[in-house]
């Protein structure tokens, strides 16, 4: 069975402008029945009823359950690293910047169905190891990626020093994450609130510039 994305070539007879918007109506049905009844319990009857579509219509685009579960993952996961970390032109000041990326990392981190999300790849990926290099990868890897250009740029600009970009990229979002994330994925009964993430991004920030700034240096 084939257990990779499966999209259609641009040449490929009866494809049309439609395709998109009919491949995102079923990954969005599949959101909704894999969050419900998690992976195992999902079926691509369910999926195919939730999305309006016909289990035939569903497999005009993936091979399987799992392709369509690595598929909803794979998009989610981009989704949340693009919007992480765009920074605009006036983002200059490095302690600033990183608390405004923290901040909005964490909250990402935390929503309920980001928790569900990852406890359910982590059920299915000895199983299908790809579905969780997918995650991996255009999770955790793009959004460190990310985080190194913009390391980088600061770096470039004097308000850090750092050899190794993307490790530090990553130091930080483990800084960030502090024990929340981590309790949550085990049931914890933490209570979260918007004080709590910020007081922990904020610690990350004064290690990370304990580390990295160059301004005490400076003085």
């Amino acid at each position: 069975m084939n257990s990779t994305v499966r999209s259609m070539p641009a040449n490929a007879p009866g494809r049309s402008e439609a395709e998109p918007a009919k491949r995102r109506e079923i990954i969005d049905g599949a959101r909704r029945v894999f969050f419900d009844k998690g992976f195992d319990g999902a079926s691509m009857d369910e999926v195919a009823r939730v999305a309006g579509v016909s289990k035939a219509t569903i497999y005009v685009y993936f091979d399987s359950k799992e392709d369509l579960f690595a598929a909803l993952v794979e998009l989610d996961r981009a989704r949340s690293a693009e919007h992480l970390f765009e920074v605009g032109e006036g983002d200059a000041d490095a302690a600033s910047v990183l608390r405004r990326i923290g901040i909005s990392f964490m909250s990402m981190m935390v929503r309920p169905d980001h928790i569900r999300l990852v406890r359910m790849v982590i059920g299915v990926a000895e199983k299908f190891p790809h579905i969780g290099q997918t995650f991996f990868n255009d999770g955790p890897c793009l959004g460190g990626r990310r985080l190194a250009e913009l390391l980088q740029r600061q770096s470039a600009a004097g308000a850090l020093a750092i050899d190794d970009h993307e490790a530090a990229a990553f130091q930080f979002l483990n800084l960030c994450q502090g024990n929340i994330v981590k309790g949550l994925m085990f049931g914890g009964e933490q209570i979260l609130t918007p004080e709590l993430i910020e007081k922990t991004v904020d610690d990350a920030v004064k290690v990370f510039l304990a580390a990295y700034g160059t301004a005490g240096r400076r003085a």
